[in-house]
């Protein structure tokens, strides 16, 4: 069996393994180390469930998905009970500052807009929303605001990537321009790399993550 059948297969394996996913409506393709996903899945959760699997698996370096929201006659709601539920749900979660998170709802899909202080009550706006019943898919604009102070925001993330055991002094460089970040260099999973990203997020000042690390 090539890398790419086995990688296929191990995908494949851990879409079944996974008990939110439903894997006999998912198919996999693997090719040099990136998966595409394709088929179609009954909730926007699930969607993202796949992608999440995937993505774990060693060996994948990239995930391409293509997986298709077919809602169920049970879960499908309206633009407005969506809206009215979106509101609600926000407005019990502590980690969303109060009234920063508008919603616009359109045949099931969500735009968030509006500006939070922390990539976690950013992250947590679309934690909140992505398993609504009736939600096709999420468009996050929410921005991060600007801060004065972020001058050591690449030595900050240096220190906390080196604190952590997945990361070698020497294998993933950081640069910034404002609160702008760049990560480049070689991590050897997928999982990996999210983790990197996900740490420089936590950096006082930071308000955006380019994220260029190779998974070799």
């Amino acid at each position: 069996m090539n890398n790419d059948s086995q990688l296929q297969k191990s995908v494949q394996d851990e879409l079944s393994w996974e008990p939110s996913v439903t894997a006999a409506h998912i198919g996999v393709a693997a090719k040099g180390g990136v998966v595409t996903l394709s088929g179609h899945v009954s909730t926007y959760s699930e969607k993202y469930a796949a992608e999440k699997a995937a993505g774990r698996v060693k060996g994948v370096k990239a995930v391409a998905e293509e997986l298709e929201v077919r809602l169920p006659f049970e879960t499908k709601r309206t633009d407005d009970e969506i809206a009215s539920a979106a509101i609600e749900r926000l407005a019990w979660d502590t980690s969303v500052p109060t009234d920063s998170v508008k919603v616009r709802v359109e045949k099931g899909w969500l735009t968030l807009t509006g500006q939070v202080d922390w990539k976690y009550q950013k992250d947590a706006a679309h934690d909140d929303l992505r398993p609504l019943s009736g939600v096709v898919g999420v468009f996050d604009e929410i921005t991060l605001k600007s801060r004065p102070s972020a001058a050591n925001i690449s030595a900050d993330i240096k220190q906390a990537l080196h604190r952590s055991w997945s990361f070698y002094q020497d294998n993933v460089s950081v640069s910034a321009i404002g609160g702008a970040v760049k990560l480049t260099g070689t991590v050897p999973s997928f999982d990996d790399k999210w983790v990197a990203a996900n740490t420089a997020w936590r950096a006082p000042g930071v308000t955006g993550v380019e994220n260029d690390i190779a998974v070799v």
